[in-house]
């Protein structure tokens, strides 16, 4: 145990402190945090594919195929999906003449946005319509409806377009 003597200068130095910690302070602020998350989609899709050996004297008209679209938005993002009428129409909005092409040969098809293939599919002009959405963060898939309407006189040949699909949001 320390003497007295040792004791008292502790005890003084202790005394002398304690007036500085009685009068310590503290100081705050505040900051922010942020970050924006910005809306945005994707869109993949497949074929539509008539078939590989269609016979025109023994297939049925109309022919119909479907294949799908598969629209990837941010939670709660709208959005507007755009079909134009393919690079064989000779115009984007013209989807009354939406053909396929075999060298300098055509076959008309359509595209529509229900399977009763009431409601062109296309950007919302000449009588089109565009299917419309909101998204949930995870993939939505749509339907394209295809419609040969007939075969008559068609030549044979391998027939292809490339339609463009639009997505705005």
């Amino acid at each position: 145990m320390p003497s007295m003597t040792t004791a008292k200068p502790l005890l003084l130095l202790l005394a002398a402190l304690l007036p500085a910690l009685a009068h310590a302070g503290t100081a705050s602020n505040s900051f922010q945090v942020t970050a924006t998350v910005n809306s945005s989609c994707s869109v993949s899709g497949t074929s539509l594919n008539f078939g590989a050996s269609i016979d025109p004297l023994a297939t049925a008209t109309p022919l119909d195929a479907t294949s799908t679209l598969s629209v990837v938005c941010t939670n709660t993002t709208p959005y507007t999906v755009a079909l134009n009428a393919g690079v064989n129409a000779g115009g984007a909005s013209n989807f009354s003449t939406r053909k396929m092409k075999s060298g300098s040969n055509t076959l008309g098809y359509q595209l529509y946005l229900d399977s009763a293939r009431s409601s062109v599919w296309g950007d919302g002009t000449a009588s089109s319509s565009t299917s419309a959405g909101t998204g949930t963060g995870s993939a939505q898939t749509l339907t394209i409806y295809g419609r040969l309407p007939s075969l008559a006189n068609v030549v044979p040949g391998s027939y292809t377009d490339t339609v463009t699909v639009t997505v705005s949001y």
